[in-house]
């Protein structure tokens, strides 16, 4: 028995979430006395709007709150989202096919857990947001990935990924605008992966989260609204943390069929029982209020948006596509690689983050985390003088080395 390993192989193969790392190391330096600018997590630097915190508060008062509720949500917000996600992306679903969770990471684990057996595939499109790829290998599937490069501006084609699909296939994951390049498919590209995934029955995970954050003349397309065909063996995944700035409030939803959605339940009701219901009173001011909060920080966002590219491109030896939505840019720095900066000669991306973090003191997640080496993800949910100085600390770092 004492040769047994300590920590079990499902859970010792699980990397822990590179974008917190990253944060909680910007943090802990700050911490002491560093003046160090953070990069690294996606999360609005907005307040939550003023309207829902006092929804929360007057909550805190409610003896009914005080107590468990149904582990699939308070039945007035699954209501609420199920309008909500009617009005934003015209995707029509009943509260029943509704599942509230602890937060978008919850929904998506839960989605993979319900969905796919031991060895079943899962298409990731890289780069990926770091928790696609776990939460499949913890659901007992198999990560696939579909890698793409800014040369078609980190998107999919329907021949990319039928050249990744295998008999074993089920899912794939589809998501717009995405997390860490900023993509957004066009509409006539969403319709053709859709008719494609629908065409081979497969079933489609897609995280419609960044779904308010797009810019110039991109548009969020829904999936399931595009090609209704698949729509009963599509699971949508949203949650408040990026729309309303709500990212510490851990609320997230999955709707989708009803039998996937009532599965998914099954499941939390063992593993968390209902999400706070202080926080579910706060998303339900959120989805059931106007999208004003939202509009103020799009305009904030589009302006950092612009200056942050600027700035990324006028270093030599770096590309920064535009991103068209989210809060995040992706350039490559496959041009620094080598490079002699401050004695260093960084070979990769994530010794080049380590160099900036040190040298330069700011901090960026290194491409590795998404799956494809040579690039850097910079969220530009900071203030924009902080956005200014940090770039114009890397600006200065490598101009040393040129």
């Amino acid at each position: 028995m004492t040769d047994r390993p300590r920590i079990s192989a499902r859970i010792g193969g699980i990397s822990e979430s590179a974008t917190l790392a990253v944060d909680a190391k910007a943090k802990a330096m700050k911490a002491e006395g560093r003046p160090v600018i953070g990069f690294g997590a996606g999360e609005p630097d907005f307040p939550t709007p003023d309207y829902i915190v006092e929804a929360a508060a007057q909550a805190c008062h409610e003896p009914r709150f005080h107590r468990y509720t149904p582990a699939g949500g308070l039945p007035e917000l699954k209501e609420a989202i199920a309008a909500k996600t009617l009005r934003d992306s015209g995707y029509s679903v009943e509260p029943s096919q509704v599942l509230v969770t602890n937060g978008g990471k919850q929904a998506i684990y839960e989605a993979f857990a319900t969905l796919l057996d031991p060895g079943d595939e899962a298409l990731i499109v890289a780069p990926y947001w770091t928790t696609y790829p776990e939460s499949v290998k913890l659901a007992g599937g198999v990560p696939r990935y579909v890698v793409t490069d800014e040369s078609t501006g980190y998107l999919a084609s329907v021949e990319d990924l039928e050249a990744a699909r295998t008999e074993r296939t089920k899912v794939l994951v589809f998501v717009s605008p995405s997390n860490p390049t900023g993509a957004v498919y066009p509409p006539e590209q969403v319709r053709a992966v859709g008719r494609w995934a629908a065409e081979h029955g497969l079933w489609v995970l897609t995280d419609e989260i960044y779904e308010h954050l797009v810019y110039g003349d991109a548009t969020f397309t829904s999936l399931p609204v595009e090609v209704p065909e698949i729509a009963d063996r599509t699971v949508v995944v949203n949650g408040v943390a990026k729309t309303y700035a709500m990212t510490g409030w851990r609320v997230g939803w999955i709707a989708g069929p009803a039998d996937v959605v009532k599965a998914a339940g099954n499941l939390q009701s063992h593993a968390t029982s209902n999400v706070a219901n202080v926080s579910q009173a706060a998303a339900l001011a959120a989805v059931s209020g106007d999208l004003a909060a939202v509009a103020e920080m799009r305009t904030a966002f589009d302006r950092r948006r612009q200056t942050i590219v600027r700035m990324l491109n006028e270093i030599d030896g770096v590309l920064c596509p535009e991103p068209e939505g989210a809060f995040y840019a992706y350039p490559s720095v496959k041009g620094l690689l080598g490079r002699e900066i401050r004695g260093r000669r960084p070979q990769t991306s994530a010794e080049l983050a380590e160099v900036i973090l040190e040298q330069a003191e700011v901090a960026v997640v290194p491409g590795e985390a998404f799956g494809t080496p040579g690039y850097l993800r910079l969220s530009y949910a900071l203030g924009d003088s902080d956005l200014a100085e940090g770039v114009g600390r890397i600006q200065k770092l490598i101009g040393e080395s040129a």
